[in-house]
């Protein structure tokens, strides 16, 4: 049986196979809440601190009471405990935050901890890297701060564009996508930040163009310096990744997943590829 720990936010360990939501759970029904998604790895809910001040920012976003930071945090720890005790390895957590319940408008809000295990496409992609395609998101760059009720740059329950887009890859026979605007720049994958690196040189898209910030290329451009890389947040389009050396997918559990092919475009294996994957690695454990 597929190993999977629940734990609400009192710190409960709940029965994985029962239900936990209401049927008319705002995020069920309407996709009105905020999640995260951490790695499990050693006994450790990897960079939790970054994670739990993403949730507490796309909260803000949506207009909902801040997260107890510390609550969160005992729930997790009862959660890792609650994995490792089954012995299954690696971890895909999620943390789950939505209004409530419809029918109790200004009710508490509904909050989950959830642990399952890392799916055989993240080990795939980890160890063979990803095709990948490029398609418009439908907007611009600014449309984040033009038209700030589209919550570009929170992580909302409401993924069905990225699951769209992914569906859409697939039947393509690609394994992922890369959006860009309708300006012709680069924004983000539908479950992963963008990085794009030259020689030395590490780019990622800036979040001013309404764009999640990434956890994991924050972690990794913290020790980047160190093995003589420089980094920086710059505006990205196409044409910059067809150009680069390297093209990476980078994300909370898949962690550092190598373009291989970009549209027509294929990349060559490089000598610096497995510095950067065990800079992530080493980056998400500190």
């Amino acid at each position: 049986m597929t190993s999977r720990v629940v734990v609400t936010l009192d710190g409960v360990v709940q029965d994985p196979t029962a239900p936990v939501l209401h049927a008319d759970d705002l995020g069920a029904v309407r996709g009105d809440g905020v999640f995260e998604t951490i790695l499990i790895r050693d006994g450790k809910a990897c960079r939790l601190d970054a994670h739990l001040a993403r949730l507490a920012s796309s909260a803000d976003m949506l207009d909902l009471d801040e997260p107890d930071a510390e609550a969160w945090r005992a729930a997790v720890s009862v959660a890792v405990a609650e994995w490792e005790r089954t012995g299954s390895g690696e971890g895909a957590m999620r943390l789950y935050l939505s209004r409530g319940r419809e029918s109790d408008s200004g009710g508490a809000p509904t909050a989950l901890v959830t642990v399952s295990e890392v799916s055989e496409r993240v080990a795939r992609s980890r160890a063979k890297g990803v095709s990948a395609m490029t398609l418009s998101r439908g907007y611009s760059i600014d449309a984040g701060e033009t038209s700030p009720w589209t919550l570009l740059g929170a992580k909302t329950l409401s993924y069905a564009t990225n699951m769209a887009a992914l569906r859409h890859a697939a039947r393509a026979g690609v394994d992922d996508v890369v959006f860009r605007s309708t300006d012709g720049h680069v924004l983000e994958g539908p479950r992963s930040t963008v990085l794009s690196i030259t020689g030395r040189r590490m780019v990622t898209p800036p979040v001013e163009h309404g764009v999640l910030r990434g956890t994991t290329v924050d972690a990794l451009f913290e020790i980047a310096g160190d093995a003589g890389f420089s980094t920086e947040h710059a505006p990205l389009r196409v044409a910059d990744l067809i150009l680069a050396d390297s093209v990476w997918l980078v994300s909370s559990v898949t962690l550092a997943a190598r373009v291989h092919t970009l549209d027509s475009t294929t990349y060559r294996e490089r000598p610096t590829d497995r510095i950067v994957r065990d800079l992530v690695d080493t980056a998400v454990m500190r």
